[in-house]
């Protein structure tokens, strides 16, 4: 299954840790909000295959990284969808990297800052180059359901967006807070087979749950079992997916070699 990064059982299977980065439970200091923070320092190496784990996670100032391809991280890294990376070398997408690192600043970094992270990474270490076309792709655009939306605005409208995930197998709960619809449809990219827009119209920020099956085709006995994300979203959040055509950025890589050393 590692053998190719863009299948989507492996995505499927990696749902929760790319929905959401990983927190550790003990309380923690935010990165000042303000800050632009780079790795001070960060091992890489060939993902170990005898872990389980996966995805990408933060505890205060350390981000690691891991079994993940450097196209996976391209696609983390700038809020793409695999279908927007091109010309990425085959190596690129299915070899895959464990990566532990410490931030140059104090403080857990919220997820644009570990973008950011991983963007300085990606140019510094595998000395990604790529220029951005927009072409016309095949989308999901994420709109408002008859019946109208079924969010509560952010309890903390000024806070840092927080994605958790919660359960395992074939059901997943993902609680999301201080989420614009910008955020959210970011956080579906990773598990749809085409780049995921909002079209909602709906501007703020907003907390709410959502409880789905990755993989309906699987039986389960469960008679509580949730529907599948496209139900889900509609008769939970009041959203909805529609297939539709729209432009959008792609990312054409001009150049990317494997890491430098540590």
């Amino acid at each position: 299954m590692h053998a190719c990064r863009w299948s989507s059982a492996a995505l499927a299977l990696t749902l929760a840790a790319a929905h959401a980065l990983a927190q550790d439970q003990a309380p923690f200091k935010h990165m000042a909000a303000d800050a632009h923070p780079s790795f001070a320092v960060a091992a890489i190496k060939l993902h170990d295959p005898t872990s389980s784990r996966q995805g990408f996670s933060s505890n205060a100032d350390r981000v690691n990284i891991r079994n993940e391809s450097v196209a996976a991280m391209i696609v983390f890294a700038y809020s793409l969808n695999k279908e927007q990376v091109l010309k990425a070398p085959a190596w690129a997408t299915d070899e895959p990297y464990d990566i532990e690192g410490k931030a140059d600043a104090e403080g857990q970094p919220n997820l644009r800052q570990e973008q950011e992270m991983v963007q300085k990474l990606l140019a510094d270490r595998f000395q990604l180059k790529f220029h951005i076309e927009k072409r016309e792709l095949s989308v999901y655009a994420v709109r408002i359901a008859k019946g109208g939306p079924k969010l509560s605005p952010a309890a903390n409208p000024n806070g840092i967006l927080d994605q958790t995930g919660n359960g395992g197998g074939n059901v997943q709960t993902i609680k999301y807070s201080d989420c614009s619809m910008a955020d959210f449809a970011f956080g579906e990219q990773f598990f749809f087979d085409r780049p995921v827009v909002d079209q909602t119209g709906l501007a703020g920020k907003f907390d709410f749950t959502i409880r789905y099956t990755v993989d309906e085709s699987r039986t389960s006995d469960d008679p509580n079992a949730p529907p599948g994300i496209f139900t889900a979203v509609q008769e939970q959040l009041g959203l909805k997916f529609e297939s539709t055509k729209a432009p959008a950025d792609v990312y054409v890589i001009d150049h990317i070699e494997r890491p430098s050393a540590n």
